[in-house]
């Protein structure tokens, strides 16, 4: 069974929502033992080193990019912007793992503003008006 998409996106199956949960855990499962084993030659061991700073850096990198693909996506290729958006939550990952942040704590995060119109979390937050 399909779930509904937006006209032109692509449909995927219910099961990719079970999927995709399960890569993102799997991905700071594997930031988490980069800090402990520590491989040579590990780029997420090179990031996690160079602390915040670096690790932000590539945040902020890749959010241009995801905004330039954006900018040059069509219908019929998502490709870049898939990698992009893919690459941004990535480092962003990396930042939690460097953070000690578990999925858990994001996922409540989210749960937490979930019905909440965007407008009124941000002014609860002290960081707009409704």
């Amino acid at each position: 069974m399909n779930r509904p998409t937006e006209v032109g996106a692509p449909k995927e199956p219910a099961s990719a929502d079970v999927a995709c949960r399960s890569i993102f855990r799997r991905l700071l499962e594997v930031i988490e033992s980069r800090q402990v084993e520590r491989p040579s030659g590990s780029y997420v061991v090179r990031l996690l080193d160079e602390g915040h700073q670096a690790i932000g850096g590539k945040i902020i990198e890749e959010a241009r990019e995801v905004a330039v693909a954006a900018a040059e996506k069509t219908v019929t290729d998502q490709g870049p912007l898939i990698h992009e958006i893919a690459d941004l939550i990535f480092h962003t990952l990396v930042m939690a793992g460097w953070a000690g942040i578990s999925l858990n704590q994001i996922e409540a995060e989210l749960a937490g503003r979930f019905g909440t119109g965007g407008l009124r979390e941000k002014a609860a937050r002290g960081q707009g008006t409704p």
